[in-house]
């Protein structure tokens, strides 16, 4: 067991030190992150809870040590906290308007950058437009005390990325699964560069949507279901991609739970509504055509196979299948299988070229979705660094999805197969053991992943 910890500890070492590598070489963090959470995942609760926390930790900390090297979507965090900091709604003018020229500075709005715009250049992207960012994300915007060029926002987003390292220890323990699975999280490499180093506010909503899932999982009253609908509206409010999660979780009081989502939603959005008026809809519809979903040119696998004409429709219908299928199919007491089914599909459908979408996916696999299912986050980081790879985003984008796909499929080939060869007597497996004989038990043998 020593040698075990010894080589747990050697592989988190290792994947906090690939933090420091260039560009594509961050593909090499996996290594470690995989084999050390094999590790992890075989050691004593004790030791393992150390490790988790210490990996939850140290990550993202470390990916905190550099600006931004990926995404400049924090600058837009930091402009807007600044914005309402000064008492005027983020969604009433754009970054370039003259009513905010006296919140400019050298930081914000340099003398050259990548965006430059009559008023000036700025590290803000698309300066010309409002912005994007839910109320709820807005909010902890504003919260995000000044000063530090980019630090203030990196540590923010790495702070979550912990506790939800945290929360995911805690609400597996409760809910009689291995919380040694939160390491599936708290190690994984998207989180640490899109939390720490880029600073996505992702990581929020999804922190915010593993404690709807925890609270909904174990809620046997109306006002517990309340709560987790009012949870999971709130990770609505700060990103919208949290609704994947609905299908899932609607098997059990579906009224409750939609009624106290779209409450919190509402009531977030109203201040907003009154000050700014359908300005709060923000760029969306813009970005929404700007990324091709309007014409099919986002749907990589789709547009290989299908003609351009029936993309996205064909694209919606897939979506509306596996939304359907998932409120068919879900299990109540463990809806994390059902969500990651919806976000796998979306991802696949989508194809996105932003890591940071798959962070909700990567909380969804810690609770107990099948881990080869990571292979999507590996595609998103895949793709990102298809420049750096000297490859067309839309070659890498078939490629690694594409590959993810067959290896999912694979993954779920191979689990039917085993339950059909299991023996009559074959002991439940850990995932569909009864709650009552789970609850609080000691797992001493090595987690199912």
């Amino acid at each position: 067991m020593t040698a075990r910890r010894i080589a747990a500890a050697a592989c988190l070492a290792a994947t906090v030190a690939a933090v420091f590598l260039p560009g594509r070489w961050y593909l090499l963090m996996w290594v470690p992150f995989a084999a050390g959470a094999y590790l992890v995942c075989r050691l004593d609760r004790r030791a393992a809870l150390v490790l988790v926390l210490l990996g939850g930790a140290a990550l993202p900390l470390a990916a905190a040590i550099e600006p931004p090297n990926s995404s400049d979507d924090m600058y837009r965090y930091v402009w807007d906290g600044r914005v309402q900091r000064a008492g005027i709604d983020p969604y009433r003018f754009p970054p370039s308007a003259p009513e905010l020229t006296g919140l400019r500075d050298g930081f914000l709005w340099p003398d050259a950058s990548n965006w430059c715009v009559p008023s000036g250049c700025t590290r803000i992207n698309r300066p010309d437009v409002p912005t994007i960012y839910p109320p709820v994300a807005e909010a902890l915007f504003a919260a995000v005390p000044p000063g530090n060029r980019e630090r203030p926002m990196q540590l923010t987003m790495a702070a979550f990325a912990f506790g939800t390292a945290a929360l995911l220890w805690y609400a597996l323990r409760r809910l009689g699964r291995d919380p040694r699975r939160a390491v599936l999280w708290a190690w994984c490499p998207l989180v640490a560069l899109e939390a720490g180093n880029n600073a996505h506010v992702d990581v929020v909503a999804v922190g915010v949507a593993a404690g709807a899932l925890f609270v909904l999982a174990r809620a046997r009253t109306r006002r517990a279901a309340a709560l987790g609908g009012l949870l999971l509206g709130l990770a609505v409010a700060t990103k919208l991609t949290p609704a994947l999660l609905g299908p899932a979780v609607l098997r059990r009081r579906p009224v409750t739970v939609m009624v106290a989502a779209a409450g919190a939603v509402a009531a977030v959005y109203l201040p907003h509504v009154l000050a700014a008026g359908p300005a709060v809809l923000g760029y969306l519809p813009g970005y929404l055509h700007e990324e091709g979903y309007a014409n099919g040119s986002r749907f990589a696998l789709l547009s290989l196979l299908l003609p351009s004409a029936v993309v996205a429709p064909a694209a919606v219908l897939l979506l509306v299948v596996a939304a359907l299928h998932t409120l068919r199919t879900s299990d109540p007491d463990r809806p994390w299988r059902g969500a990651a089914v919806m976000v796998a599909a979306a991802l696949l459908v989508t194809a996105p070229a932003y890591p940071w979408y798959s962070m909700l996916l990567v909380m969804l696999i810690a609770y107990g979705a099948p881990a080869e299912w990571l292979v999507l986050a590996l595609a998103g980081t895949f793709t990102q660094l298809s420049s750096d790879l000297g490859l067309a985003t839309s070659t890498v984008q078939r490629a690694g999805y594409g590959l993810a796909l067959l290896v999912i499929v694979a993954g779920i080939g191979s689990r039917h197969a085993s339950r059909r060869a299991a023996p009559p007597d074959r002991p439940v497996a850990a995932d569909r053991r009864p709650r009552a004989a789970s609850r609080g038990a000691r797992l001493r043998t090595p987690m199912d992943l």
